[in-house]
Parts: structure tokens; sequence; C-alpha cells
């Protein structure tokens, strides 16, 4: 076979190697999509969000309507609730974020809840106004820091929420645990249900657990899923992805896509 000049193999190997580096580069940006783009998108477009959060209330609803009458008569009952992504919607700073390609940060975050303008979760504000009706007092434990409390007091209000009110209203202040702020309100309600998107919603022990070790926790309580704890969807970000670092948020992006791919199943 008669050799290629070398003028022509050398144009031959760099177009061979361009199409490698656009292939690899391109499968690399579609990875970022997966993992930036598309929980983003899910939550504000996939009509299958909006059936789980109807699904997660209609269960709230459907637990609410169990207990017996003369329990809302002679005993103080509340619903403890998280707010982000479990009644407000703030997928919004993150589409911003992604469009203008930019990292997330506090200063982003707290420009977005300045605004007072997150949309309710689907089904959320309808489910919380009955139970009130009902007789049920409704707190809100976030994990929003505590000079946020009157922007979000206002987006509260605008959607008419119950006990929209600073007393019912628990932010971050010395610890992101919510177990001190959960036993304050238990001390004084018979807490019915508690709301969140979040593990850490619900019970201390699912703090600060590997991977492994939530699933179990999430095992031993098995019952209490629907009942007496009710799970809104948010693939966006929580403590599960905090987990797959093992609590080191400071860790270099190289390392943490490392973690990530060490995480996954093949075949």
């Amino acid at each position: 076979m008669k050799k290629l000049p070398l003028f022509f193999s050398l144009i031959f190997l760099s177009a061979t190697t361009y199409a490698q580096d656009s292939a690899a580069y391109s499968m690399r940006q579609q990875n970022e999509t997966f993992l930036k783009e598309l929980p983003v998108l899910w939550q504000q477009t996939a009509a299958e969000y909006r059936a789980l959060c109807y699904q997660a209330f209609n269960l709230a609803t459907l637990r609410l309507n169990e207990i017996p009458k003369k329990k809302f008569r002679k005993e103080k009952l509340a619903i403890i609730t998280d707010l982000d992504e479990t009644i407000l919607d703030n997928s919004y700073v993150y589409g911003k974020l992604i469009k203008e390609d930019k990292e997330y940060s506090s200063a982003a975050w707290r420009e977005w809840t300045d605004k007072s303008t997150a949309t309710e979760v689907p089904s959320a504000v309808e489910f919380l106004q009955l139970a009130h009706a009902k007789g049920v007092t409704i707190f809100y434990i976030s994990n929003r820091d505590t000079s946020e409390v009157n922007s979000t007091l206002i987006n509260l209000q605008k959607l008419q929420l119950p006990n929209a009110d600073t007393g019912h209203m628990l932010f971050l202040s010395n610890t992101s645990s919510k177990e001190v702020r959960r036993q304050i309100v238990m001390a004084k309600y018979n807490v019915i249900m508690l709301l969140g998107d979040n593990l850490n919603d619900f019970m201390q022990v699912f703090e600060k657990k590997p991977v492994e070790e939530r699933k179990s926790e999430v095992d031993k309580v098995k019952e209490e899923w629907g009942k007496k704890f009710i799970v809104l969807p948010n693939a966006t970000y929580g403590e599960w992805e905090n987990a797959l670092y093992n609590y080191q948020k400071n860790l270099p992006a190289q390392e943490k896509e490392n973690m990530r791919k060490e995480l996954l199943k093949g075949y």
C-alpha cells in the first residue's frame, strides 16, 4: 500500500484526533446536562413531577381525614412542614444560574429569596388550608437563615398560607439540624404529620449518614412513609447529594465527579 505524503498524514491524524476529542467533549457536555439542567427542567416541565406532588398531598389529605373528629376537639394538633421544594418552588433560581453559566452561591440564593416570588409546589397551599380549617396549626421549620424571615413571610402571605406569621416560622440560627426546633413544637402540640423533601425534615437519625446507612434508616421506619411522613420529590439538590461526597462540600469538582462515577452501578 502506498504511503500518504507526510502533509496529508498529518491532516488525517489531526482530523481523527479532532473527531475523537469532539465526541468526548460532546459526551461530557451531555453528562453535564444530565447533572445540571435536566433535574431543574424535570421540576419545571415534567407532568410526572406535578403528578407526584398531587399524589403526596392526596395521601396527606387521606391521612388527615382519617383522624377522628373528637381528636381535633380534645387535642392541640399540628403539622410541621419544610418550605423549600416542599411548599415553595425555587427552581427559578437554579434555572437562572444555569442559563447564565453561573455557580450557585449564598448571594444568588439571597437575591432570589429577597424577591418573595416563589410559587407553590402543586397542591401544597390547598392541603395546608384544609388542615388549618380542620383546626390543625401549621409550623414552618426551614433552614432558610433568620435574616430571610421577612422576605419569606411576604412570600407565604402572597400564597395565602395559613399561620403565616413569625410565631410559626422556625428558621436556621445556630445549627442546621431541625431536631431542636421540632421538639419545641412537639412540647406543646401533638404533631400528626411532617412534610419534607429531605430526610432531615423528619428525624434526626438521618443526619450526616452515608448513603447505605440513610437507606437502612429509611427501612427502619418504612411504616411511617405515606402516613406520618409525607415526602415531596426533589431531584435538584438535597442531603442525598451531600451524602455522595461524605459531607465534604468543598472538594474539587473533578474529585466530586470521580466519587459520583464510583457510586454508579452498571452491568
